[in-house]
This record gives structure tokens, C-alpha cells and sequence, in this order.
């Protein structure tokens, strides 16, 4: 990493409210120091961190990522009601999920249309729409 991606991550940090101590700014900066929007799991996360040396646990690298969605820097996309992914595009966008690879990456948001949603039940209101496009290779 790169004093300007430490930068960059410190920044990102210091922007959302978040204090930047030492394991924040190094998960922040493989999240976003080179500017690039990524989608990771924590395990992906800290397998990148082992990688380049960082010392944090699995539980920080957990912590750190709910602590990044709850102050709006991530955004947590749940498929199959248990996989978690995290995606530092915070703007919603549908995702495609490809199966054989277990891997989310943006979908084109300018070809979706959602033209009505059912209407929410009595005394709640619809937070968000999460669209998730499964894709597996065709046989």
C-alpha cells in the first residue's frame, strides 16, 4: 500500500465519523485506497488483510465491517439469506450473483426497471429494494 492510499482511507474514515485507528485505516484502505468500488465478504476481507501483513481477526474484520455499514460507507447486500457481501458503492444499484463462482459484481442499473412495487402493509413503509440477479454457466 501507498501513503496515498492510506491517505485516501483515512479520509474515507475521518468523512463517515468513524475514528481512523490502525486496523480501520488498513481495512479501509484495501477497501477503497485505490479508489475503486470493490463487493467483499469478511472472510475475503481478511484473507487480503493476512496477505499484506495486517494483524487483525477475523471478529475485527466483522466488527469493522458492520461498524462501515452502520456509519453509510458500505452497504451489505445478503444472498441466499446467509452469504453477506459488502460493496463500497453505497448508491443503490441492482447486483449480479454468479453462482458457480460465488462472486456479486454490479449489474448495468440504466437496463433495470422496476415499474411497481406492491404496497407495503399498514403501519411500515418499503426502506429499500435490493435486486439480486442470480447467473450460473449455461449447460
Amino acid at each position: 500500500m501507498t501513503p496515498q492510499s492510506r491517505d485516501i482511507a483515512t479520509t474515507w474514515l475521518v468523512d463517515a465519523g468513524l475514528r481512523p485507528t490502525r486496523q480501520r485505516v488498513a481495512l479501509a484502505e484495501l477497501l477503497v485506497g485505490d479508489g475503486l468500488h470493490r463487493h467483499v465478504t469478511a472472510e475475503s476481507l481478511f484473507d487480503s488483510a493476512k496477505t499484506n501483513g495486517d494483524a487483525v481477526s477475523l471478529a475485527t474484520v466483522y466488527n469493522t465491517l458492520r461498524a462501515f455499514c452502520e456509519a453509510g460507507v458500505l452497504q451489505e447486500i445478503t444472498v441466499d439469506g446467509s452469504k453477506s457481501y459488502f460493496d463500497t458503492n453505497t448508491h443503490d444499484h441492482p447486483h449480479f450473483f454468479w453462482e458457480d463462482e460465488s462472486r456479486l459484481s454490479d449489474a448495468p442499473s440504466e437496463q433495470l426497471v422496476i415499474q411497481q412495487l406492491p404496497e407495503a402493509p399498514d403501519g411500515v413503509e418499503i426502506a429499500s429494494v435490493d435486486v439480486v440477479i442470480r447467473l450460473r454457466r449455461k449447460k
